[in-house]
């Protein structure tokens, strides 16, 4: 039986173009993220993946690529959305630019913020903190449909799919600090019975 995972960052938002920390916000995608959205689904027609079920966020920007995807390989599936696979909340720094954010809280603090596992921004959430909402999702509602032999697409953000990939990957809180996750990049993981990984392909421009 062959188990198939596909995680996707979303393709560039909006707020991705002019540099602003988006978080729960709620922005489209540019023109380029709506292409890069279209690239995935065609490197995924190459891969001849058909999917049985999709999973995305409550956030359009996940939304919009995970259909933009599917209409590239001309699938329709069940699409499934859960606000536990929402980006991680910055709280304070929402909407702010980050060159301003480091002018007014200083470089090191923001850097903190953005790179520690445990500290979270003013009014926000730690990655800590989206792992402890994305990954119980994933382990009760995603990881069974795999493990049952259904092909399964997940688009969603950078922080929420760290979640899943430092299960996934048996990544350390360090290293899945330093997880580069590239816009619209699919990746594709083979899964064993035992929720192992038996292989992953990186589909990066």
């Amino acid at each position: 039986m062959q188990r198939r995972l596909v995680l996707v960052r979303h393709g560039q938002s909006e707020w991705n173009l002019k540099n602003l920390f988006t978080g729960w916000k709620d922005p489209g995608l540019t023109e380029k993220g709506v292409e890069e959205a279209k690239a995935a689904g065609a490197r995924l027609k190459a891969q001849d993946i058909k999917f049985d079920v999709a999973f995305t966020s409550k956030l359009q920007r996940a939304q919009r690529t995970n259909d933009l995807i599917l209409a590239e390989l001309g699938q329709r599936v069940p699409v499934i959305e859960d606000a536990a696979l929402n980006e991680r909340d910055y709280g304070e720094l929402t909407g702010l630019n980050k060159d301003d954010a480091r002018k007014t809280w200083g470089e090191q603090k923001v850097l903190m913020w953005r790179r520690s596992y445990e500290v979270p921004p003013p009014g926000g959430e730690s990655l800590r903190d989206t792992v402890a909402r994305a990954l119980p999702y994933f382990v009760r509602e995603i990881l069974p449909r795999v493990l049952n032999g259904e092909q399964t697409l997940v688009t969603a953000h950078g922080n929420s799919l760290r979640a899943l990939i430092m299960v996934l990957e048996r990544l350390t809180p360090e290293a899945l600090l330093r997880r580069e996750l590239f816009t619209a990049a699919p990746i594709i993981y083979d899964v064993n019975a035992d929720s192992t990984i038996a292989a992953i392909k990186d589909l990066a421009g």
